[in-house]
């Protein structure tokens, strides 16, 4: 199944609308403009085409498979269908962008990828690509997210990145990106910043979308394939939002289905600091180099966020998305904490697959307009698997879902 890579947004500026565009100091324009005119020699180029497609294909494993949750269908009366990305090499859709980011990286000549993790699935995704093209690699990592995460943070070590604590503030992915974007502009020569989502200056919402843009390149020929007609609903979580880029990019120009991105509302969305839902309750401003919307505090500086999902608690989003819901193209709805960890422990009873916390966004979102009288068919990107959670969720929600005699074993 070819990629494309050939879309109408952005503009040569990096615009998306009003959004996006490249806010960063002198000293990284020109790093910035060799980067942008390398990926757009590599867009062009048949044969870095052909490389990354071996890649998806004999290395990650693409195309990944469609599948009918058959049971949760009939529970809910509507068609369920799950875009299996946590079948992926290392476990989610973060290697689709991983891998074209480290051809990119040794195009320019650079040494050495470095990077900001939250639930860590970047951070394992770009160790893997560093160490398959022979990069060093330094990833980025709230202290909180290192503790609740030791799964991944396990997995980029074996691999051989050096895994880097952030310590300031939260201590999570808004902090982890601020050491990574330090970190960089020491030394911008040899190293590059894989950013791990569509933000960040041009070229990365538009390099990291076109990576990703697999997934509904996939699911467009498959579930026509496989039911004769398009799906009447996308569902995809939104942080960053590069996996529901992914899906939704091959699926815009189609009226007829409908598409929802899922962010997080935590705790509470009325309470500062227990959320993170960005397009539903912030506003346009300019954060880590790109304009879109983002949530702030009463001095305009980026404001407090939280979800259970670390992968998710970001405070800003991908600028195409801000244009998309200016546009009303696309609908941003939220789930919260106590609904994700229900789909989560759903989905894996259910259908024997234990979901990512941050899919489970995506899941709990679906079920919600699966009750609704929503009686379309319903695609979701199930855009990671659940392993890396597994500990934290037993620790602080088995209680709740019957597992008690496991709980001890993991505090010890």
């Amino acid at each position: 199944m070819k990629n494309t890579f050939e879309h109408a947004m952005p503009n040569a500026e990096g615009y998306f609308g009003e959004y996006g565009g490249s806010f960063i100091p002198d000293t990284l324009k020109k790093v910035m403009d060799d980067i942008t005119t390398a990926y757009e020699v590599c867009r062009q180029d048949p044969a870095f085409h052909a490389e990354l497609a071996r890649l998806y294909k004999h290395f990650v494993g693409r195309p990944s498979p469609i599948f009918h949750a058959e049971n949760l269908s009939r529970k809910y009366g509507v068609p369920i269908y799950l875009k299996r990305e946590d079948l992926n090499h290392t476990g989610a859709h973060k290697i689709n962008h991983c891998l074209g980011e480290a051809l990119v990286a040794k195009k320019l000549g650079k040494k050495k990828l470095i990077a900001e993790t939250g639930a860590g699935q970047h951070g394992v995704a770009l160790a893997t690509a560093a160490a398959l093209v022979g990069l060093e690699c330094d990833i980025y990592m709230g202290e909180v997210d290192i503790a609740k995460e030791h799964p991944n943070v396990v997995r980029m070590r074996i691999l051989g990145a050096n895994v880097i604590p952030a310590t300031h503030g939260r201590k999570t992915l808004k902090e982890a990106v601020d050491a990574a974007f330090e970190a960089y502009m020491k030394d911008p020569i040899d190293q590059i910043y894989a950013i791990g989502s569509v933000v960040g200056p041009h070229p990365f919402p538009m390099m990291v979308r076109d990576f990703q843009s697999i997934i509904g390149n996939e699911a467009r020929i498959q579930f026509q394939e496989m039911t004769g007609e398009l799906p009447k609903n996308l569902v995809a979580c939104v942080g960053g939002g590069s996996n529901a880029m992914g899906l939704f990019t091959a699926f815009l120009e189609d009226e007829g289905v409908a598409i929802h991105g899922v962010e997080p509302a935590g705790r509470s969305l009325t309470e500062v600091g227990e959320h993170a839902a960005t397009l539903s309750l912030g506003e346009p401003g300019i954060m880590h180099g790109f304009k879109s919307y983002m949530l702030k505090d009463e001095q305009g500086e980026p404001q407090e966020v939280y979800s259970v999902a670390s992968g998710l608690d970001y405070p800003a989003v991908g600028p195409q998305h801000s244009y998309l819901k200016d546009t009303g193209r696309v609908n941003y709805g939220t789930a919260n904490d106590e609904e994700a960890i229900d789909a989560f422990f759903e989905l894996s009873r259910s259908e024997g697959i234990i979901p990512a916390i941050e899919s489970s966004h995506a899941l709990a979102y679906a079920f919600k307009l699966a009750k609704s009288g929503e009686k379309g068919s319903i695609l979701i990107n199930l855009s990671g698997r659940g392993d890396k959670d597994i500990d934290f969720v037993v620790k602080h929600y088995g209680k709740d879902y019957g597992i008690e005699s496991l709980v001890a074993r993991v505090d010890e």
